[in-house]
């Protein structure tokens, strides 16, 4: 399946967002009202500002909307999607809460939530974060 063709003023963003497994269980967010795809449950992130490395950006956007530090890792997927008006590259990294971090709180989300591998249903989630859904019930397979 396809993507639509970008529109000429489409503008392309670089998002950064954390698979943070604990327990058996994944760290999700819930969009807020009146955001671009409010009410979808996402993972964790946000945008990279220009100059700015990913990892540092998705450290920064952890603390700014869930109050935790978190030790950045490896990429476990790249996607690309097209919005109308605007395409978004995801990289989505390993991320763990660094020693003595707090339990998230939604401080800029909607809400946020442990989900099991059964409960990360398709249809709840952007279409960006969809590819990246079978890796990560494989994850929390093995962090069981």
């Amino acid at each position: 399946m396809s993507s639509p063709s970008p529109s000429p003023s489409a503008r392309s963003v670089v998002v950064a967002a954390a698979v943070i497994c604990e327990r058996g269980r994944v760290l999700v967010t819930q969009r807020k009202p009146g955001t671009h795809l409010a009410g979808a449950w996402e993972f964790p992130g946000g945008k990279v500002e220009d100059g700015e490395d990913p990892r540092d950006a998705l450290g920064r956007e952890l603390r700014e909307e869930l109050g935790i530090e978190a030790r950045v890792g490896a990429v476990v997927d790249v996607t690309f999607h097209r919005y109308p008006g605007k395409s978004v590259l995801l990289l989505f990294f390993a991320a763990e809460r660094a020693p003595g971090s707090p339990e998230p709180q939604a401080l800029d989300v909607a809400a946020r939530r442990w989900a099991a591998a059964d409960e990360l249903v398709e249809a709840d989630f952007p279409a960006a974060d969809v590819p990246v859904l079978g890796l990560v019930r494989a994850r929390l397979a093995a962090c069981s």
